[in-house]
């Protein structure tokens, strides 16, 4: 339980450092939002006076104290129903009347909460992130499996070649070249967008979701090859062939479990920055999810709108660090607790 709560204490630490650090960059950067939010041909004394609505005039460390205080806070149980916090989520009920909200403002561009912008976009980079994961492990983990049991053969030399190719394209390019094969060529799959219905949304998610499964599996597959042929060399290994158990019950039962530790620890930051949006690929397919609102609110100035994001994409990294550090005593007994991962 000590540790558990060491682990917890450091994480929020790590949450609060980097969206101090966003906090004060996107503050201190040249360009006003206020003369975004009102435009360019609009009088100074409207800058002015909108400026002083979005609390822009005050000094930087009342900026900042202003915003962790509206962040988490207590409140009424029905947010919405009072008119001093129509901004805010319940996030925790304490009782029949109090809750802890959290409240990250109002767009300067969308003049709308920012929690209705997220409730609508994080479902969409969810779903994205859960299908491209997934892709992703089936692809790698298999061809790496797969090549590992080929080694040094023209199969295995195909499929490293294939992953370092996959490893060296940018995903942009990737995305292009999906676009052209199976939007402008075949006509089969949607160029961009979401649609407007569930089928829709299904189609639209394929190619965004096959160009992050492409770019991470290449990953995988050199990650999966080189653990399973050093784990294949193992004197239990070669006790196991000696007892005539089959190949396929060596390799997917013992081995293939004992590779999963690396593989559980690079899936699990992956797929942590992947619930924070995937910012290149939602872009180039104009997936409505988080990656493309932060490219949004970056060129609008919009504070509010990116403290969210970093918020949200930081909190999603460090959950699943956690649950990556916790996980390895299922998978390898040998290990008593969490340590420090990396990232790739």
């Amino acid at each position: 339980m000590s540790r558990l709560a060491s682990r917890l204490a450091w994480s929020a630490f790590v949450v609060w450092a980097v969206v101090s650090i966003t906090f004060v960059v996107q503050t201190v950067l040249p360009g006003d939002p206020a003369r975004m939010v009102a435009g360019a041909q609009a009088r100074p004394a409207d800058v002015a006076r909108i400026r002083a609505r979005l609390g822009l005039d005050r000094s930087l460390p009342e900026q900042y104290s202003r915003f962790w205080g509206r962040l988490v806070h207590l409140g009424p149980r029905n947010a919405r129903a009072d008119t001093d916090h129509t901004s805010c989520a319940v996030v925790l009920p304490l009782g029949a009347a109090r809750a802890v909200h959290v409240d990250f403002g109002k767009s300067f561009q969308m003049s709308q909460p920012v929690v209705d912008v997220l409730v609508a976009r994080i479902p969409r980079t969810f779903a994205l992130a859960l299908v491209a994961m997934a892709l992703q492990l089936l692809l790698g983990v298999g061809t790496g499996v797969l090549a590992a049991m080929k080694r040094d053969s023209w199969l295995d030399r195909v499929l490293v070649s294939a992953s370092l190719l996959g490893l060296s394209a940018p995903t942009f390019l990737i995305a292009l070249g999906l676009q052209l094969l199976f939007a402008r060529t075949l006509r089969w799959l949607p160029l961009d967008g979401f649609g407007s219905d569930l089928a829709e949304h299904a189609r639209s998610m394929v190619l965004p979701a096959l160009t992050l499964g492409i770019y991470g599996a290449a990953y995988y597959t050199r990650l999966a090859r080189d653990e399973m042929i050093v784990l294949m060399r193992k004197d239990w290994v070669r006790t196991a062939r000696a007892k005539g158990l089959p190949e396929w019950r060596i390799v997917g039962t013992h081995a293939l479990r004992n590779a999963l530790v690396p593989i559980v620890t690079a899936a699990g930051l992956d797929l942590g920055a992947l619930l924070g949006g995937a910012i290149v690929t939602e872009t180039v397919f104009r997936w409505p999810g988080l990656g493309e609102l932060s490219v949004k609110a970056m060129l609008n100035r919009d504070g509010p709108v990116i403290s969210a994001c970093v918020i949200v994409t930081s909190v999603a990294i460090v959950a699943a660090n956690v649950l990556v550090d916790f996980a390895y005593a299922r998978l390898d007994p040998r290990v008593t607790g969490p340590r420090e991962g990396g990232t790739r």
